[in-house]
């Protein structure tokens, strides 16, 4: 499976030796909605669909197939089921149970950052689906609000700040003083007037960014619709990770929400090599990130069925 090609053997016997595989008939709850389970799974054979319950109905987020994960966001962030996952055809799945999981990471370092680079990319690869989705949403709902236009992009110019405000942010992250270390003097900071825009949506990707004060606006622009908010971020919120995982276009636009914002810059060959996954990458960061796209995944799922019901469950349900 592409998502676990990273591995070494030895790692992936550890994993599998935690795992436990499990059969399941068509038309299965595997999760349900609320459900405090934490295990992970992976999807060796069939078809599962992700699911909320609406007043119009069950509304499909997802339908996954081989080498799909499913469960990770409960398994990083111990919140509840956010929706009921059930299988379409029989399914052969491969359950990566909590303590069992959580222990094997405890005990070796290089399988937990394996299994943290396969969640960050799994959950970045659903996001930025979901993010796609958002059009086909809206190009089938045109009388829901327009939003104004987006700002246009503008330099940001030269600025510097004292290296001990980027030290102390990373340090708040509980990062290691080589990391800090890394990480401050390789970042480079921008300061963003209010609605001034960092990147836009298809501009190529070359860093990731984190936000140092103030707070960043992470919109999509929907034909139709106009710009539509997808999240704000806060002080130590990393984003524009994704177009450095998979090389696509960002999937999104990023600008200073209200009263500017100061963000810095980390350079994606900087990213690649403190994420270095074929070396003991830096554990603390990679969770990081995890519990952020989590969020934001989780974030906008809700948005999308919020939006399906304002629309009378008559925006299309295909993903």
């Amino acid at each position: 499976m592409a998502l676990f090609a990273h591995f070494r053997s030895a790692e992936r016997r550890e994993l599998a030796a935690a795992a436990v595989g499990r059969a399941y008939p068509p038309e299965t709850t595997v999760l349900k909605q609320g459900d405090p389970t934490l295990d992970a799974y992976v999807i060796d054979r069939g078809l599962v669909e992700i699911q909320r319950k609406t007043p119009y109905g069950q509304f499909t987020l997802a339908q996954l197939g081989h080498g799909h994960l499913f469960g990770e966001a409960s398994f990083i962030d111990s919140a509840a089921r956010s929706g009921d996952a059930v299988t379409r055809t029989d399914a052969a799945l491969i359950a990566l149970p909590f303590a069992a999981t959580r222990e094997l990471l405890a005990r070796d370092p290089r399988v937990a950052a394996a299994l943290y680079w396969t969640f960050w990319k799994s959950l970045s690869a659903k996001l930025r689906r979901t993010n796609d989705r958002l059009t086909r949403f809206f190009a089938n709902a045109p009388h829901l609000p327009v939003a104004p236009a987006s700002a246009p992009k503008v330099a940001t110019g030269d600025f510097r700040l004292d290296i001990r405000e980027k030290r102390d942010l990373f340090a708040e992250q509980k990062l290691s003083p080589l990391e800090i270390n890394f990480l401050t003097s390789l970042s480079r900071e921008r300061k963003l007037k209010a609605g001034q825009v960092l990147f836009h949506e298809g501009d190529p990707g070359d860093a990731m960014y984190v936000v140092l004060g103030g707070r960043v606006l992470i919109s999509k622009y929907i034909p139709g619709a106009g710009e539509e908010a997808l999240a704000i971020l806060d002080r130590g919120d990393y984003f524009g990770e994704m177009a450095l995982i998979d090389g696509a276009p960002r999937s999104a636009q990023a600008r200073a929400h209200d009263g500017g914002a100061v963000v810095l810059a980390i350079p994606g060959e900087v990213v690649t090599g403190i994420l270095d996954v074929h070396k003991v990458s830096s554990l603390p960061l990679l969770k990081i990130l995890c519990g952020l796209v989590t969020k934001r995944l989780r974030e906008l799922d809700d948005k999308i069925v919020g939006w399906y019901i304002l629309a009378g469950g008559e925006a299309p349900t295909s993903v």
